[in-house]
C-alpha cells in the first residue's frame, strides 16, 4: 500500500488535545517525513528530542543533530542538518507529540498520545523502527515485539543492533546526549548494512487470488 499525500508534516492530520501549544509556531511536534517510508525514527517528546519551535522531531537540540547527521551520511537526508530537513524512505516521530505545559509528561499523558501515535506509525507501516532512548525502546519492544521482560533494556549494549520483532526489525539508538567515541559510526554503519540488505518484512497471498499476478502484504 503507497501513501498518497504531499504533506511533509503531519501527513495523516493527527489532533491530539494538547494542554498548550508548544510555541507561537508550532502546536506541536508532529510526525514528519516520507509518507511512504521504510524507515521509522522514533522519540520521546520535545523536551528532549527538540523541535518546540520548529515543529519537527530531532531539530533544534544536540539530540536532534547527532540524529540528522545519521541519517544524512546513510542517504536519507539531503543535508547534514536543518529545521525543515528533507527526508526520503524516513519518518520521525515523537512517542508524546505535544509539549507539556510543566516539564515532563505525565504516565497519564502519554497514555492519552498513544493512540495518535500508534495510528501513524500503523500508517506508515514502515519495516524498520529506531527507537532513541530508553523510554521510546521499551514501549517499542512492548507494543511491536511481544518481548518486553527477555531483551535487557541495556541502551549501550543494544546501541545500533537488529532486534526482530512482529513484523518489524527494531534498531535501538542510545540517547544521543550519551553517545561515547564510536557509537555515531556504529549507527551509521548498522544502518547502510540494513539498507543493502533485504529489510522487507512481507508475506505472499499471491496464492488466494486464483491468478498469477503477485500480492504482496505487511
Amino acid at each position: 500500500m503507497e501513501n498518497v499525500t504531499d504533506r511533509t508534516s503531519n501527513p495523516f492530520g493527527m489532533r491530539p488535545a494538547c494542554e498548550s501549544p508548544c510555541s507561537e509556531r508550532s502546536e506541536a511536534a508532529f510526525g514528519y517525513g516520507d509518507a511512504n517510508a521504510d524507515f521509522h525514527v522514533i522519540g520521546d517528546y520535545p523536551g528532549i528530542h527538540g523541535g518546540r519551535e520548529t515543529g519537527v522531531p530531532f531539530t533544534e537540540r544536540p539530540a536532534g543533530e547527532a540524529i540528522q547527521r545519521a541519517l544524512f551520511e546513510t542517504g536519507f537526508a539531503s543535508e547534514p542538518y536543518g529545521d525543515a530537513p528533507e527526508l526520503e524512505n524516513c519518518f520521525l516521530s515523537y512517542l508524546h507529540m505535544c509539549c507539556p505545559a510543566d516539564g515532563e509528561p505525565t504516565a497519564e499523558s502519554y497514555a492519552n498520545m498513544e493512540r495518535f501515535f500508534d495510528a501513524e506509525l500503523r500508517a506508515i507501516a514502515a519495516h524498520v523502527l529506531l527507537p532513541v532512548g530508553e523510554r521510546a525502546m521499551e514501549y517499542v519492544v512492548d507494543q511491536y515485539t511481544a518481548r518486553l521482560g527477555r531483551i535487557e533494556l541495556d541502551m549501550a549494549k543494544l546501541h545500533a543492533s537488529e532486534v526482530r520483532g512482529s513484523g518489524f526489525l527494531v534498531v535501538p539508538i542510545r540517547e544521543p546526549t550519551d553517545w561515547e567515541e564510536g557509537d555515531g559510526q556504529r549507527l551509521i554503519d548498522s544502518l547502510l548494512a540494513i539498507r543493502g540488505s533485504d529489510y522487507r518484512r512481507t508475506a505472499d497471498l499471491s496464492r488466494f487470488l486464483g491468478t498469477d499476478e503477485l500480492y504482496f502484504v505487511r
